[in-house]
């Protein structure tokens, strides 16, 4: 007669309880880890060349990533680096395609050889005030699809549009008007606002952003800057340069794309994609308000810190427009690139006009 019951070990355990419970076991321990990795979320690296303290950075750090993370019921969380820490301005664009980040904050400015079309944006005078902006560009992307392409090619996925602040005119002289930027040393970092100052009369000046400014306009072998009114705020610019002129009206066409590499985006579940984009959605209708009480916040600092500042009426704007004669300029930069295999910017200025004039009608 088979022992099936006789004891193993000493114990008073039976092989087949014990085969039983190793198998109960066996199958506990599979759904304790099971739910462990479901507990565990997908921790997603990003990057940014900014430090954390601008309206920009802390939108993402306290509206953006917390969206997502709620969105997505804790499946995904965000490992945030700040400062260049992981990557600096002009490598953004090839830490995300390359994959040695997942996310990071990439601006096409700085990098115009892999992203000539995204360019365009800052060719204009005028353009989306505020949140309009988020309108213009989520309808480029949806009816260009040039500019999706472009970031395709380079291996990421756009998720969020970060948008900026109009242009602001900062001068180390008493400054009533943009007729005054003639005969003057003005420096800018946009390719197109260095003609946009040349057409206007000035000697248009490259200079690296930083301390080097401040004591360029103190010792005035810089007359004045060209630049987004936070940009020159959070540089204390106007204590050098006292004297600004600035407009809603003035648009910088700067944006900032929350980026992701293609094979990360890839590889997350749709349930996750989807979160993200409802994520972003939902950051996108604070991001306008936000962006309009920063902007007059700004200028009552800059008032209060001393500095006299004056919003240039909608007839100056559009004298400054013809001035500048930029739709001569994208003609020339359209030809440029055309010559060096761009064969749609023509094209892509012609669209992107279209929808700016649409949205500001």
């Amino acid at each position: 007669m088979k022992e099936d019951g006789r004891k193993s070990g000493g114990y008073g355990i039976s092989r087949r309880q014990l085969l039983a419970g190793a198998a109960a076991s066996g199958a506990l321990l599979s759904t304790a880890v099971a739910q462990t990795m479901a507990a565990s979320p997908r921790v997603l690296k990003f990057s940014d060349h900014e430090p954390l303290g601008g309206m920009r950075t802390r939108f993402l750090k306290d509206v953006v990533f917390p969206a997502i993370e709620r969105e997505s019921n804790g499946r995904l969380k965000i490992e945030d680096h700040w400062n260049g820490e992981l990557a600096a301005a002009y490598d953004a664009l090839g830490a995300v395609t390359k994959g040695t980040t997942d996310m990071g904050t990439v601006v096409p400015e700085y990098t115009a050889k892999e992203l000539p079309l995204h360019q365009v944006f800052k060719s204009f005078i005028k353009g989306p005030v505020g949140g309009q902006q988020i309108d213009f560009f989520n309808r480029v992307y949806s009816e260009v699809p040039a500019f999706p392409a472009e970031l395709d090619k380079n291996n990421i996925v756009q998720l969020y549009f970060g948008i900026g602040y109009p242009v602001a005119f900062f001068c180390n002289a008493p400054m009533t008007s943009l007729d005054e930027l003639k005969g003057g040393r003005w420096r800018s970092a946009s390719f197109w606002h260095l003609d946009f100052l040349k057409n206007a009369g000035a000697t248009p000046v490259t200079m690296h952003w930083g301390p080097e400014i401040p004591k360029a306009l103190k010792a005035k072998t810089l007359d004045g800057l060209m630049v987004n009114i936070d940009s020159g705020y959070m540089l204390k610019v106007h204590e050098t340069a006292p004297n600004v002129l600035v407009s809603k009206d003035l648009w910088l066409g700067h944006v900032y794309i929350l980026a992701m590499n293609k094979g990360v985006w890839n590889g997350l579940a749709q349930e996750d994609r989807d979160a993200i984009g409802r994520a972003t959605k939902k950051s996108y209708e604070t991001l306008g308000a936000v962006m309009e009480e920063s902007f007059d916040r700004q200028l009552e600092d800059l008032k209060k810190a001393g500095a006299t500042v004056r919003v240039l009426s909608a007839e100056e704007v559009v004298q400054f427009e013809a001035t500048t004669r930029y739709a001569d300029v994208q003609a020339a930069w359209a030809e440029d690139q055309r010559a060096q295999g761009v064969a749609d910017a023509a094209d892509a200025i012609r669209k992107v006009t279209s929808i700016i004039n649409d949205i500001m009608r």
